[in-house]
């Protein structure tokens, strides 16, 4: 992958949720009442985050984690709750004042609990931006999916320098199901369709990501399939 395929990329990305998809994205990740194709895929990522979020331990404290591409922070704040220090990462500006939004408002309704949380910050910019520090564990939620298989792989390696215990991560599986869907456009409405996602083979991802020379110590973990509706992805584990 080179750095101008990166920055196209991102750029469709965040041009998408920024501009084009924003409120979509809102009433997704919130508790709205959503129909037809938002209510499979908001029932999809609800499993998904909590399969993520499963394969971590309970008790975080002392853990600082990566959420790349936290989006809406849904993630983010469960991970701080239960004692993690978290940075929130995420292309869209917009998308992080919401996270932002949404931290001060659910803190504030249970300041009880200040005592046992970590802390979570919410920051937009480049995911692999080394900045950000080292951490424990990244995660990354349905983000890995619009790159592919190569360039999310060289993605992988990059979070792995700064990352000492776990990647946790979805990719597209490419199922027949998927690719019928994507081939038909019906994910989602044409006004505020996702950017381009590339379904690959998560388990070859994760065997080329481990051969690699700089992946000595690291082996393949968990896998776990999702599939709700119009809702696809795979988890996927690396650890070391």
């Amino acid at each position: 992958m080179t750095q101008t395929d990166y920055i196209r990329r991102t750029g469709e990305i965040e041009h998408y949720f920024d501009r084009t998809a924003l409120e979509a994205w809102k009433r997704l990740t919130g508790d709205q009442p959503v129909s037809g194709i938002r209510a499979t895929v908001r029932k999809g990522r609800e499993e998904m985050r909590n399969t993520l979020a499963s394969w971590l331990p309970q008790d975080l404290t002392g853990w600082r984690i990566l959420d790349a591409g936290c989006g809406a922070g849904i993630l983010s704040l469960e991970l701080m709750e239960r004692g993690a220090d978290v940075v929130g990462i995420d292309l869209s500006a917009q998308m992080i004042s919401f996270a932002r939004k949404r931290a001060f408002e659910r803190q504030a309704a249970s300041p009880e609990l200040s005592a046992r949380r970590g802390s979570v910050r919410f920051e937009s910019g480049d995911l692999l931006d080394p900045r950000f520090g080292e951490f424990d564990a990244v995660v990354s939620m349905d983000v890995l999916i619009h790159y592919a298989a190569a360039d999310a792989t060289e993605v992988l390696e990059r979070l792995a320098e700064r990352t000492s215990r776990s990647l946790i991560f979805t990719l597209a599986p490419g199922s027949f199901l998927l690719r019928a869907m994507l081939a038909t456009g019906t994910l989602f409405p044409r006004r505020d369709r996702s950017p381009a996602i590339h379904p690959v083979n998560p388990g070859r991802v994760v065997e080329r990501l481990t051969a690699r020379p700089t992946m000595q110590g690291w082996s393949a973990g968990r896998t776990h399939r999702v599939a709700v509706g119009f809702y696809i992805s795979q988890a996927m584990e690396v650890t070391r």
